[in-house]
């Protein structure tokens, strides 16, 4: 039900179950946090790229499995770390772009969220219908979708449980970008090599002070910049300068 595939530095991890639209039975969340908690740890990936499989890119928690089980909404809280994807997501030090090649609804939009980057095929929608299920979101979509969209328009999407087209969140910001189908992950994984190519402890270390930022309230974000990036940079020496320097002008000549 999950698959990794490996091309280079890129982890492509693919929800395969897709007759049942890729829903997040408990095994798959059990498995798609393992997944990328191995990655994280393994030295030899540096991307993450995240997709579904057939139509959806995953309608959420399996609402069939959740109804026959006694725990009831209990066992779909999945609070424990073996279960909760979306937090193993936001723990991944490495980049994660989201490759959506169809509906990402409810759990299966908090996945989205938890990504650093969003590539939507035009068969992408998005849909927060956990008001419309009688239960209310665990996973952060609650407090990230009016982050990002603004509260007026998060509201319009939670409490009516409507789905949004691909060209309209990225009109509202929720997308990086749009691109036809058989483009979508051919544009995530040349993004993914253009990522790649950032020298490792770099990478991770200016993912960190975003997030880390992006957390505070903005004089507080700007101080904790200025500690980071001064502690940092003083362990660049003037030849790892010149030497990035050549680089940086030999790619923007192949540009």
């Amino acid at each position: 039900m999950l698959k990794v595939d490996r091309i280079e530095a890129t982890a492509v991890v693919t929800l395969d179950r897709p007759e049942a639209m890729n829903a997040l039975s408990r095994a798959l969340r059990a498995s798609l946090h393992d997944a990328v908690v191995e990655l994280s740890a393994d030295k030899s990936v540096k991307v993450l790229i995240l997709t579904g499989a057939g139509r959806a890119f995953t309608a959420g928690l399996d609402l069939k499995e959740l109804g026959s089980d006694p725990a009831g909404l209990g066992a779909a809280n999945a609070r424990s770390a073996a279960e909760n994807p979306v937090q193993a997501i936001l723990d991944c030090p490495k980049p994660v772009i989201g490759a959506i090649n169809g509906v990402a609804i409810t759990g299966g939009f908090e996945l989205a969220l938890a990504c650093d980057v969003l590539i939507a095929s035009t068969s992408a929608r998005f849909a927060d219908t956990h008001a419309r299920v009688g239960i209310l979101p665990g996973w952060g979509l609650s407090q990230r979708l009016s982050r990002i969209i603004g509260i007026y328009r998060a509201k319009e999407l939670s409490l009516t449980g409507n789905f949004l087209d691909a060209q309209t969140a990225l009109a509202w910001g929720l997308v990086n970008r749009v691109v036809e189908p058989q483009a979508l992950m051919s544009v995530a994984l040349d993004l993914a090599v253009d990522m790649a190519s950032i020298p490792a402890d770099t990478l991770v270390a200016y993912k960190r002070l975003i997030d880390d930022g992006y957390g505070l309230p903005f004089g507080a974000a700007l101080a904790h910049e200025h500690a980071v990036s001064s502690a940092a940079n003083a362990k660049v020496t003037p030849q790892m300068v010149e030497e990035r320097r050549l680089a940086v002008q030999a790619r923007g000549r192949k540009q």
